[in-house]
C-alpha cells in the first residue's frame, strides 16, 4: 500500500517506470506497475512484468483512473502499466486549445 501524496515519486520493482504523484487522495491505496507493487525510487528493477499487466507506460503522459481522483505523471517509461486496486489506469486526454483567429 501506498500513500499518493502529490509529489511524491515512485518506481516499478518489474520495470523501468517511474512516475510523479500530481494529483492523489492521500491515503493508502494499491499502486501497482506490471503487476508488482510500487516502490520508492532507488533499486534496479528484478523480474519482469506479468503479461496481463505489460502495456507499458510513456514518458511524459498523465495517467488517470477513472474517476479522476489519481494522477500521475510518468518520468521514466517501461515495460509495465499502472494499476490501482486492480483497475488499469488510462492516459489522460488532453484538452483542446481555443481557436484563435
Amino acid at each position: 500500500m501506498a500513500a499518493l501524496t502529490p509529489g511524491s515519486r515512485w518506481a516499478s520493482r518489474v520495470c523501468t517506470t517511474e512516475v510523479i504523484v500530481v494529483k492523489g487522495p492521500g491515503t493508502d491505496v494499491d499502486l501497482t506497475c506490471g503487476g508488482a507493487a510500487m516502490v520508492a525510487p532507488g533499486g534496479a528493477p528484478t523480474g519482469a512484468p506479468d503479461p496481463a499487466a505489460a502495456d507499458g507506460t510513456q514518458l511524459g503522459k498523465r495517467y488517470v483512473d477513472a474517476d479522476e481522483t489519481v494522477e500521475m505523471l510518468c518520468t521514466k517509461p517501461g515495460d509495465g502499466s499502472l494499476a490501482i486496486g486492480g483497475s488499469a489506469l488510462d492516459i489522460k486526454a488532453t484538452k483542446p486549445l481555443p481557436a484563435s483567429d
